[in-house]
């Protein structure tokens, strides 16, 4: 009886002083440390004492995250796309024997590192028009042979030219490299239709060839555009590189090796965008 009867006096003074302590405390907030002074889990609307909180210092139940996350996109659904591509396959483009993956080749690196940006100079095809669709016959889908070039304005000092053509709109972590050839003679002014798919070349005399990005078949040298059918335009870009030092380097190597070696050494670049799509 006596303690119902404390309870009774204290009962309404606790209620009483109850909005204040919770406005004062903030949900427990300890204000010394700005830690919680207690554990719990907030599901749907936060209180109003804890409105404008950082939405990490309240979990919130997996049902509300689900919620707020719908219709996001993520991995799954890059990696459904990327799956269902039966051609220019996925694993092809990434770097391969241990290789650590580069980046798209950059458009007008600098030189050495002295601040001495590289020239531009013109390379044409007499086959397609800078931007416009690359025929049948150089592509996958016709003889798959590679397209004549043809460059001028080459910087003076060049020692060795080098060539790279990738698909940067290929469903792919990398651009999807369909060429690569270098150590060109700098007196080298083009290269004639269909240049044969091996590693080693007599014309132009000394001149080398990587590989490509399949996985399979021909590896080495020239493969066309063959991008997925319903894909959309894709772009292919031919890039020439004029050099001020001569690799050394084997025949056959991927485009993130020829990349590594060249780099530094880029005083020129020329480019050729040709289109495709099926």
């Amino acid at each position: 009886m006596r303690q119902r009867s404390v309870l009774g006096v204290l009962g309404p003074a606790i209620v009483a002083l109850l909005p204040a302590i919770l406005s004062a405390g903030g949900c427990g907030e300890t204000r010394s440390t700005g830690e919680s002074g207690r554990s719990f889990q907030i599901v749907g609307e936060l209180p109003a004492c804890c409105r404008g909180e950082a939405a990490e210092d309240f979990p919130v139940s997996a049902e509300s995250a689900g919620e707020r996350n719908a219709g996001a996109e993520g991995p799954g659904d890059t990696q459904a796309l990327e799956e269902s591509i039966p051609t220019e396959q996925t694993s092809g483009a990434k770097a391969r024997d241990g290789e650590a993956a580069v980046p798209a080749s950059p458009v007008a690196p600098t030189s050495q590192g002295e601040g001495v940006e590289a020239m531009a100079f013109t390379l044409t095809s007499s086959a397609f028009e800078n931007g416009k669709p690359i025929p049948k016959k150089y592509t996958g889908e016709g003889a798959d042979v590679s397209p004549p070039l043809e460059w001028k304005g080459v910087p003076a000092g060049t020692r060795e030219l080098a060539l790279i053509c990738e698909d940067p709109d290929a469903p792919t972590k990398e651009p999807w490299v369909h060429w690569v050839i270098y150590k060109i003679p700098p007196e080298v002014t083009s290269l004639p239709e269909n240049v044969p798919k091996t590693s080693r070349l007599s014309q132009p005399q000394g001149a080398l060839q990587g590989k490509n990005s399949w996985p399979s078949g021909q590896t080495i040298g020239y493969r066309g555009p063959m991008p997925p059918p319903g894909h959309g335009r894709h772009r292919y870009y031919f890039r020439l590189y004029a050099l001020d030092a001569k690799l050394v380097i084997e025949p056959g190597v991927t485009k993130s090796v020829l990349w590594l070696n060249l780099k530094d050494h880029i005083v020129g670049q020329a480019e050729l965008m040709g289109t495709y799509e099926r």
